[in-house]
């Protein structure tokens, strides 16, 4: 028990006051493309336009109110026939993140525009970035601090030195980012990006802190993404992931593969597997019907971190959906397809 409550207070404290810690994430990071990088604003190879909702619900084996984030996002583009082989993308994505027992809530809102510039017959150079607003708040009746601990249990009418100056800090925020994508023929796709989040390095405290631990360390995402037509009725996607952040890092690698049930590709089966570094396990299943997408993952815990939640993570949920404008409803994809 002893140890169950210390790695939830030390969990708990990190989230709340530590300024090196991890932005919100999934780990269906290829399903939320505008958090992942603005140049994804309209990278879209085998539609017109796109939007999808992911929801994460993480330690809720060790937590009474679990971690819980959610994200929506739509993207679309624009302007194909004003630019010589070339579009604007315009999108929008909001995060909401509630730790624990909602004694702290992140929201974020973000802007997203990116141009797309075909490089020849194969190959597609993107270059976007998000503007946005983030706020986060916090109860701090609903807190416990390390100083109320009796020897037995929190107690909250004990008095804290711990003072907050402010239960509601907002920001102004931006992030930037390229992408590249190379198609040599129909059945292979290749895409690899890279972006920074926070270069405006905006500051994000509870208490009166003027100095540079409340500056928001600058984020750095790459990933490389593949789409390989493998037979007749199926395709690969594998995926590597790499953020960085502080001194927190994260990568993950795994493939999905999509499986046609249908003549055209109407229907799919989606099953994959990826793995966290030295962390978790995450099998992959969903399907697709009629380009909506559902997919279920599940964080299976590797690292010691099982001892106290007997390898039970994070639970993802995500729907998105693409679809074609009815002028280019027969314009070619550029990735492979059934």
């Amino acid at each position: 028990m002893i140890k169950k409550i210390t790695i939830l207070t030390i969990v708990f404290f990190m989230a709340i006051f530590s300024g090196n810690g991890q932005d919100l994430h999934f780990s269906q990071f290829y399903n939320s493309p505008l958090s992942t990088n603005p140049a994804n604003t309209g990278f879209i190879p085998d539609a017109d336009y796109r939007f999808g909702l992911l929801y994460r619900n993480q330690w809720s084996s060790i937590m009474a109110m679990p971690y819980k984030t959610m994200s929506a996002f739509a993207d679309a583009q624009l302007m194909r026939d004003k630019f010589d082989n070339g579009w604007l993308g315009v999108g929008a994505f909001v995060q909401s993140d509630v730790v624990g027992s909602g004694s702290l809530r992140s929201t974020k809102v973000y802007g997203s525009l990116a141009y797309h510039q075909m490089l020849g017959l194969s190959s597609l150079l993107s270059a976007g970035f998000n503007l946005g607003w983030a706020n986060k708040r916090i109860n701090p009746a609903e807190l416990k601090f390390p100083d109320q601990w009796d020897g037995t249990f929190f107690d909250g009418h004990l008095p804290t030195s711990v003072v907050l100056q402010t239960n509601n800090v907002s920001y102004f925020d931006m992030q930037a980012g390229i992408n590249y994508a190379y198609f040599p023929n129909e059945d292979v796709y290749i895409n690899g990006g890279y972006s920074i989040h926070h270069v405006n390095k905006p500051k994000e405290t509870f208490f009166d802190d003027g100095s540079a631990s409340a500056t928001i360390p600058m984020r750095q995402i790459a990933f490389i993404n593949a789409i390989v037509k493998a037979g007749p009725s199926l395709i690969l996607k594998p995926n590597i992931y790499f953020t960085t952040q502080a001194k927190a890092s994260e990568l993950i690698g795994g493939f999905t593969g999509n499986y046609n049930l249908s003549e055209a590709g109407e229907t799919q089966l989606i099953a994959g597997v990826y793995y966290r570094h030295k962390d978790a396990l995450i099998p992959v299943a969903g399907f697709e019907i009629n380009n909506l997408q559902f997919t279920f993952s599940y964080d299976i815990t590797m690292s010691s971190l099982k001892n106290y939640n007997n390898g039970r993570g994070a639970l993802e949920f995500s729907l998105v959906k693409k679809g074609f404008y009815p002028s280019s409803s027969v314009r070619q994809a550029l990735c492979p397809k059934f």
